[in-house]
């Protein structure tokens, strides 16, 4: 299967790129939507990249690159009834929710903000420039990823 790429969302009070960075490679985790469930379960592959997203920031945008380095398995919080993300209905021989580990790339020299990606005409089709993109896990093509790189110079 080809590499893929995709975008990857996370608060940088909750979890940074400089935090990637200095964690190493790491379990995506917490997703609790079943939609970006399902990408990272059967889509997103080890050798993907991704455009790590800093949301709820200001500026909100593309902070850094990273490197998905093992596909999906099951997400070992949704069974520890001490994290916050735990799961009650979630099962060992039926996991409802998945991660994949990532690993750090580069950190870019300034953040790609939501309104530049937004007003780039080479990216109009990319999710996060949609009305109501709040998927924590998005698909982007090559041509995004390039065109995203390249804006941060």
């Amino acid at each position: 299967m080809a590499k893929r790429c995709w975008l990857m969302k996370s608060e940088p009070s909750v979890f940074s790129i400089d935090d990637l960075e200095r964690a190493g490679p790491t379990a995506w985790e917490g997703v609790r939507n079943y939609q970006a469930r399902n990408l990272l379960r059967d889509e997103v592959k080890a050798g993907d990249d991704v455009l790590f997203y800093h949301s709820s920031a200001e500026p909100s945008g593309v902070a850094g690159i990273a490197r998905v380095v093992r596909a999906g398995y099951p997400d070992p919080s949704q069974f520890d009834r001490e994290s916050e993300h735990h799961d009650p209905k979630a099962a060992r021989d039926a996991p409802r929710w998945f991660v994949v580990d990532v690993k750090f790339v580069r950190k870019l020299k300034d953040v790609v903000p939501l309104a530049a990606l937004k007003a780039n005409p080479a990216l109009a089709e990319m999710v996060v420039t949609k009305q109501g993109s709040r998927l924590s896990v998005q698909p982007v093509t090559a041509r995004e990823f390039k065109a995203v790189v390249a804006m941060a110079g």
